[in-house]
């Protein structure tokens, strides 16, 4: 349902239900010509969207076809190694054969956006190969632009993409859905699994179905890990301003306070004095200490005997994506810290120890993937929400890539447009200097 602005209740979703699909279809593909022609985003296309389209146009063409980067016993070597393989039989009984019957396509792929498997309808499956929609093809943002694999990897949510929102020209026709999936113990993106087919599937329930058949894959895997008990406290806070929290069975999406309270929380397993959480929470402005305890009291009767008290503490360990991704970064391991690293934590948060935290480890992620000096990691970070607007991080991109290539141009493009912002004096300029990003609420 659209509201009064004409935007869409959830974003997520590519049309309300009972929108006319033709008209919609075209409307989307004038403002795709247009933002092909001036950079600039017209209406009816979501924001999740048009900052998709940026950070795509600064590496692809809209007539990129995915490359194929894997074939034959390589692919198989590595999607039989890989932790989905041992979902996929669950996958094909949830999706499968309404994929085969609804004439679509099934696909699931790695955090990279590598197709490891491609299932549907022979007839689809055939005629989608034309536009390399096969496993070992490459479909996050970095190779083919805009995708429901593609953004849902690069924001950690799932989401809907209907004809012309596509970046590439060649998939106009397509509707997709998509959904990550995650590690249960680590919190870490393992994939995606998506559905697509013809404009029919933008609808609700596409994107519903997928949703909860990553959620049902993620459960599965956890039930497959005998050192990590199913009741097990995990938190993720990245890229959201409300954080997720599963225990016991449960998931409960908390406020932001909440989320704030248990982020603290579990930066400090020893604990916080009620007057030193009250400072992180709220700063220099004075807050009366029974509010504290009335969030404290809320809290405890959503989560249970998840929290402590003198001093506040979490009564057990919880795994917390943000921690994860600081220890990764921390021991080298950049793939796996940038693949964790969903976005800001707690994004909208204004507290000052969350602010700290945030900032600490954007900067200790950035920092990582620079001294990499890996192009694919560079390339990754640049055109993620964090780095796009990285003036170093798209130097060193163009700096690692043939001088005239088609990238490169992109590359020094965007550096130059953001010396321009920035004011830089020249390449030489060793200010790192990046402007501030638009937040997104989950």
């Amino acid at each position: 349902m659209y509201e009064a602005g004409g935007t869409l209740d959830n974003p997520w979703l590519a049309m309300e239900v009972g929108a006319d699909a033709s008209a919609r279809s075209a409307t989307l593909r004038a403002a795709h010509e247009a933002f092909m022609v001036t950079g600039a985003v017209a209406e009816p296309v979501r924001d999740v969207v048009a900052d998709s389209w940026r950070r795509s146009a600064a590496l692809v063409g809209p007539d990129t076809i995915a490359p194929v980067h894997v074939t034959d016993g390589e692919l198989e070597a590595y999607r039989v190694d890989h932790p989905l393989a041992r979902v996929m039989p669950l996958l094909r009984d949830l999706l499968g054969t309404i994929a085969y019957d609804g004439a679509h396509l099934m696909g699931l792929s790695d955090a990279d956006g590598l197709l490891l498997w491609v299932e549907g309808h022979p007839g689809v499956v055939r005629g989608a190969e034309n536009t390399n929609v096969i496993a070992g093809a490459r479909w996050d943002e970095v190779n083919v632009g805009t995708t429901a694999t593609g953004i849902a990897l690069a924001v950690d949510h799932a989401v809907q993409i209907f004809g012309a929102e596509h970046f590439t020209r060649s998939l106009h026709h397509f509707t997709c859905a998509a959904a990550p999936i995650h590690d249960p113990q680590t919190g870490a993106t393992l994939g995606a699994v998506n559905v697509s087919g013809g404009p029919h599937l933008a609808s609700p329930q596409s994107l519903a179905l997928v949703q909860a058949t990553a959620r049902a894959a993620e459960a599965e895997l956890a039930s497959m890990l005998p050192g990590l008990p199913p009741t097990a406290p995990h938190l993720r806070v990245l890229g959201r301003d409300q954080a997720i929290l599963d225990v016991g069975g449960t998931r409960h999406r908390l406020g932001r306070r909440h989320s704030e309270i248990l982020v603290l929380l579990a930066t400090h397993p020893e604990g916080l004095s009620a007057e030193r959480l009250a400072w992180e929470l709220y700063g220099d402005r004075s807050a009366n200490p029974a509010t504290l305890r009335a969030e404290l009291s809320r809290l405890r009767q959503l989560l249970g005997p998840v929290i402590a008290s003198r001093p506040y503490r979490l009564a057990e360990p919880v795994v917390a994506d943000f921690v994860t991704v600081a220890d990764l970064a921390r021991s080298a391991s950049v793939a796996d810290a940038l693949r964790a690293y969903a976005g800001p934590l707690l994004p909208g948060s204004g507290a000052p120890g969350i602010r700290q935290l945030r900032d600490d480890l954007e900067t200790r992620v950035r920092e990582a993937v620079l001294r990499s000096a890996d192009r694919e990691l560079l390339k990754r970070w640049a055109t993620s929400p964090s780095g796009e607007s990285d003036l170093e991080a798209w130097e060193s991109v163009a700096a690692g890539l043939p001088v005239g290539s088609e990238l490169y141009k992109r590359a020094t493009a965007r550096a130059a447009t953001l010396r321009r912002i920035y004011g830089a004096a020249s390449e030489d300029d060793a200010e790192i200097r990046r402007v501030p990003r638009q937040r997104t609420e989950d």
